[in-house]
């Protein structure tokens, strides 16, 4: 019996030999096992080079304001662990991460799982039973073989697109959308955040079969009002100024928000 989180995470850290191993095939097995590799709830997905922490936040905070209880997932935790996993009330508690590392332990058998894969199935298993009307997975690299694309999202965001982690995800901005808008599923909504966007994003966006909602076309913001995609209409609400996060980023979450149909 692991007594404590701390001992929790200090065990998880050895259980595989490397900190980080691209690809979802191990993981598949395990989720199902778990019960996790679907939620009952809808699910936003955030990918992007900038930007994506400053939307997950605005989902959570626009959705909470809304009355809408909200799990978030997200990666790394400036002071506490259980910063990472929070539930509609807050943070995960430690018996709730113990617990949650405790089944995903069982479930995993002799397979390896990284730091992030294993903290990633954790949160999924605790958001699964929260009652939550919504939850948000901030991707931890890259998107396409990263743990929280197990998931198949009902909206995928992508913030921005830049060089970041070339070594993993490719040396040309081309190359990394491919990797980033890889959240995206066929049918289903794909926000892309930024309008000076990689010459490949439309071409992406048909491959993949997404429902293209793109900053600068398919929303927008002008003078001073956000202009988003409900449905087939486009609806205007006035911005209030300043806005602190940016109003790129607050755009973003509010048509992602809208394309979940909350």
């Amino acid at each position: 019996m692991i007594p404590n989180l701390d001992a929790w995470l200090a065990r998880i850290e050895r259980l595989h030999p490397s900190d980080m191993e691209l690809g979802l095939e191990r993981l598949r097995g395990v989720a199902a096992a778990l019960g996790v590799d679907r939620l009952p709830m809808p699910v936003i997905t955030v990918a992007g080079t900038n930007g994506k922490g400053s939307v997950v936040a605005l989902i959570q905070a626009l959705a909470g304001a809304a009355g809408q209880g909200c799990c978030v997932y997200t990666s790394p935790h400036l002071q506490r662990f259980n910063e990472r996993i929070v539930l509609p009330d807050g943070p995960a508690s430690d018996q709730d991460l113990c617990a949650a590392f405790e089944a995903v332990d069982a479930a995993r058998g002799d397979t390896p799982l990284t730091y992030f894969e294993f903290t990633t199935l954790a949160g999924l298993w605790l958001f699964r039973d929260s009652g939550a009307d919504l939850a948000v997975l901030e991707v931890g690299l890259g998107g396409r073989l990263d743990a929280v694309n197990l998931i198949d999202a009902d909206v995928a965001v992508v913030t921005s697109v830049g060089l970041d982690h070339v070594e993993w995800l490719g040396d040309t901005r081309e190359k990394v959308a491919v990797e980033k808008l890889g959240i995206g599923r066929a049918g289903r909504p794909l926000v892309y955040g930024e309008r000076d966007a990689p010459a490949n994003l439309d071409q992406e966006l048909a491959r993949l079969g997404a429902l293209p909602l793109r900053a600068g076309r398919e929303y927008r913001v002008d003078d001073a009002h956000l202009a988003i995609r409900v449905g087939e209409r486009l609806r205007r609400y006035p911005l209030p100024l300043p806005a602190r996060l940016g109003s790129d980023n607050l755009a973003t979450a509010c048509q992602a928000l809208a394309a979940a149909g909350l």
